[in-house]
């Protein structure tokens, strides 16, 4: 079976696909040619995504809100005719800011976008990855869900209960032959890390470059990660090249050993 037998007509949802990481990640699947729907709060985002992707489905989402994602669901399942893989990728980066700095309401808006909106989407689409017969959930964590994340501990905390998640979902839905696996991004490129530098930089009292450089002084390469590279680590997960990985953290990082 070539490639484009495996991909084609195979059916995807990404979360969060308006932009960013998500982006290039629907492109993947796109281009390998599935069929798939994606969903994000930026309105104007999903317009400027459908037209880049002709023929992708897409509706505005908070994956904080529980009926909005089962509605998203029901959508994109209805359109596509099934479900072969979910991409949870929606998260927010959070406040960076000292312990005593951070606010109830920041604390909780973090946590319910990045832990309940990715237990909210696998609540949702399970079903129909049963009904399958079986497929692929790669849940988006990060490496600071693995390691002290100072600044961030909202961020850190809701990532490293994502890596649980998908870890505990793989074991209960393994006999159904769905893979679950999480991702562990490190510095990645983007208008995202750009506000978070900008936010650490005001918070240490340092320069938006002196930050960049501490933060890729932990990095043994030496280099931000590019989103597509990314993308590729998830087609990989979805390939056959993946039958035989889950509950696994694949960390793609450049070699990040700690953060500070």
């Amino acid at each position: 079976m070539s490639d484009s037998d495996y991909w084609k007509g195979k059916r995807v949802i990404v979360t969060a696909g308006a932009a960013g990481i998500g982006l290039e990640i629907a492109r993947a699947f796109h281009e390998a040619g599935c069929k798939a729907w994606i969903c994000d709060v930026a309105e104007p985002r999903l317009a400027e995504a459908a037209k880049a992707l002709p023929g992708i489905g897409t509706m505005a989402c908070d994956v904080a809100v529980p009926e909005q994602v089962d509605a998203f669901v029901a959508r994109a399942v209805g359109a596509l005719g099934g479900l072969d893989f979910v991409i949870n990728n929606a998260g927010i980066a959070g406040p960076a800011a000292p312990i005593e700095s951070i606010s109830t309401e920041d604390w909780r808006r973090t946590l319910t976008v990045n832990v309940d909106g990715q237990f909210f989407v696998a609540r949702a689409t399970v079903p129909h990855l049963k009904a399958n017969g079986g497929g692929a959930i790669v849940c988006m964590a990060s490496v600071a869900g693995k390691y002290a994340f100072p600044l961030r501990t909202p961020y850190a905390a809701s990532k490293a209960a994502v890596i649980s998640l998908a870890r505990s979902l793989s074991v209960e839905l393994g006999p159904h032959k769905i893979r679950v696996n999480a991702i562990a991004p490190g510095v990645v490129s983007g208008e995202r890390i750009e506000r978070v530098f900008t936010d650490r930089a005001k918070t240490k009292g340092i320069s938006y470059k002196e930050m960049e450089a501490i933060a890729l002084r932990a990095v043994s390469l030496k280099t931000m990660v590019d989103p597509k590279e990314i993308a590729a680590l998830v087609m990989y997960l979805c390939a056959p090249t993946g039958r035989a990985i889950t509950g696994q953290v694949m960390s793609i990082c450049g070699g990040l050993e700690y953060t500070e």
